[in-house]
């Protein structure tokens, strides 16, 4: 994917609004999981919940729910206003408007982003928000040079398939190791074997990693054997 851009009519761009999906679960919320869909590299359609980009993120926050309710994980998936990385109606302008209403419904509770290709980036770029204490990157679309400085004292997991030829394993790589450099807190690159793009090969093990890292990162519970190796790690071939 490239970093090419399309003009969105303006007026088109207010009239649209991205949607906050709760997924069944917590009800005493004391931390919250934001999932985010991929996309496509240039796009002004606007997404609906039956596009395959979207509905791949289901079972994830499925995932989630069903390992964090109990302890009060609060999951929601955001559907952005538009398919494509656009300069005019950005997806990162959609991921800091949820944050804000979730902190509003919710208070002052930690927030771990979770984003798929597209939603990764735009996970990346909005790690700065008041409330994020961590985010996932699912396979995520970084370019050369990303900016990582908003990452920094967050904590990070990357996980990106070894069959990936949608979005590039050695551009995160190396934006792990960007803010492993600069940072206090764990930064996690983890190369899935035989996994795709679509995460659809070992998706328990996507699921596993996410649902680990997000309990974590929001509940302070220990995690899982996989997951502590890869922390322990840094970088690792799962």
């Amino acid at each position: 994917m490239s970093t090419r851009v399309e003009n969105v009519d303006a007026a088109r761009a207010r009239a649209l609004q991205p949607v906050l999906v709760r997924q069944p679960g917590a009800t005493a919320v004391r931390a919250v999981a934001l999932v985010l869909h991929g996309g496509r590299e240039v796009s002004v359609a606007p997404v609906t919940a039956l596009q395959l980009a979207v509905l791949r993120m289901v079972p994830i926050a499925r995932h989630l729910a069903s390992v964090g309710s109990a302890a009060g994980l609060g999951v929601w998936r955001l559907r952005f206003r538009y398919r494509g990385w656009n300069s005019d109606a950005h997806p990162v302008a959609d991921v800091r408007w949820a944050v804000q209403q979730l902190r509003e419904q919710h208070g002052d509770v930690p927030i771990v982003l979770v984003g798929h290709s597209m939603g990764g980036r735009a996970a990346l770029w909005a790690a700065d928000e008041p409330g994020v204490v961590g985010l996932v990157g699912l396979a995520p679309w970084v370019t050369p040079g990303e900016p990582y400085k908003q990452v920094v004292g967050r904590r990070l997991l990357v996980v990106h398939g070894t069959r990936d030829r949608t979005t590039s394993a050695t551009n995160s790589k190396a934006l792990v190791d960007a803010v492993r450099a600069d940072s206090a807190v764990d930064a996690t690159f983890v190369h899935l074997r035989r996994g795709g793009h679509a995460m659809l090969r070992r998706a328990g093990v996507w699921n596993d990693l996410t649902a680990d890292f997000v309990m974590r990162g929001g509940l302070g519970v220990l995690p899982g054997a996989r997951l502590a190796q890869a922390i322990e790690a840094g970088d690792s071939l799962v």
